[in-house]
């Protein structure tokens, strides 16, 4: 176990480095220009302050030369300074960590949660009402663009139906902390998880119900019903133990989507997190910004692909991670 977890670690950091240098060569192809952003924020600048910045910033630099001293300062954990906020990008991304991660988490594992037990009943009767309803529930999930929906669901609960909050994620004024603020966080919470969370949902029950059906027709399955062992027992304890598998595959391999989906999600609810920065930092040319919200999201990635494969041992033993 030592070797195989020492041998994933260091293609992770392989993985990791190559990563980092492919955003930043990306970045730094793409069109506009951090410099001029600024001076149209501030309505003109000098050519003198124009070069001074440059020289700041280090764009005057060959290209090769800057990759170097950025490779240099990630290796030291040193992130470097927003164009923009004038503050250090790992604190930014430090700020605003806990609010994506508050909506991804619950988006991810409500539609893991829902999407598995939807997919598995749905097994038990694949011609069935809810087995037909999950399949429709897929069509319109796949269909759905995450801004669609929440657009939707801003309509309907902001204006038909004022229920829920649709922008922010605390109520102006309302209380910061205890039971009262944890409700006004989850009542803010509520319509940006269900919006990134439906389309995973509906991927989750469709992918579950073909994975259970497939095991409900196993040898072992016949042999655990001629034991005479109960229907239920047989359901959730033998086939979906075996079915659950390419559905944690699925979820390890799309984490890197979510985070994607969040970034429109937090657009349209203006919630306060990676994604919303990471929008703002396109639009300001804010280049460490960016580039440390997507070595932030590459690292995530790497670690649930971790945890799926450890996941993978420990609900089938038989599996050998080396």
């Amino acid at each position: 176990m030592l070797r195989y977890l020492s041998r994933r670690l260091a293609y992770a950091a392989l993985l990791l480095l190559a990563v980092v240098t492919l955003n930043f060569l990306l970045i730094h192809i793409s069109p506009g220009d951090p410099v001029e952003t600024i001076a149209g924020s501030m309505g003109g600048i000098s050519e003198d302050l124009r070069a001074q910045l440059r020289v700041q910033y280090g764009l005057d630099k060959p290209f090769l030369v800057q990759l170097g001293l950025y490779l240099s300062q990630v290796l030291r954990g040193d992130l470097g300074y927003s164009y923009f906020f004038n503050v250090p990008v790992a604190q930014l991304i430090w700020e605003r960590v806990p609010a994506t991660l508050l909506l991804v988490v619950t988006s991810v594992s409500s539609a893991f949660i829902v999407g598995t037990l939807l997919g598995t009943l749905a097994a038990r009767k694949p011609n069935g009402p809810l087995s037909q309803g999950i399949t429709l529930l897929s069509v319109v999930g796949y269909s759905a663009p995450v801004f669609w929906t929440g657009i939707i669901l801003i309509i309907l609960f902001a204006s038909t139906w004022p229920i829920f909050p649709v922008s922010d994620m605390r109520s102006a004024g309302g209380p910061q902390g205890g039971w009262a603020g944890a409700l006004d966080v989850l009542h803010h919470l509520v319509l940006p998880a269900f919006t990134l969370a439906f389309v995973y949902l509906a991927q989750y029950s469709r992918l579950a119900r073909a994975s259970v059906m497939d095991a409900l027709s196993a040898d072992y399955i016949r042999t655990a019903r001629a034991k005479g062992l109960p229907e239920r027992t047989v359901l959730y304890k033998h086939a979906l133990r075996n079915g659950v598998l390419p559905v944690v595959t699925m979820l390890g391999l799309q984490f890197g989507n979510v985070l994607a989906g969040a970034i429109l999600v937090e657009t349209v609810f203006n919630w306060p997190g990676l994604g919303r920065l990471a929008f703002d930092s396109v639009l300001r040319r804010d280049y460490p910004t960016l580039l440390g919200i997507l070595l932030f999201a590459s690292l995530l990635v790497v670690v649930m692909n971790q945890l799926t494969d450890l996941a993978y041992r420990l609900i089938d033993p038989r599996i050998k991670t080396s």
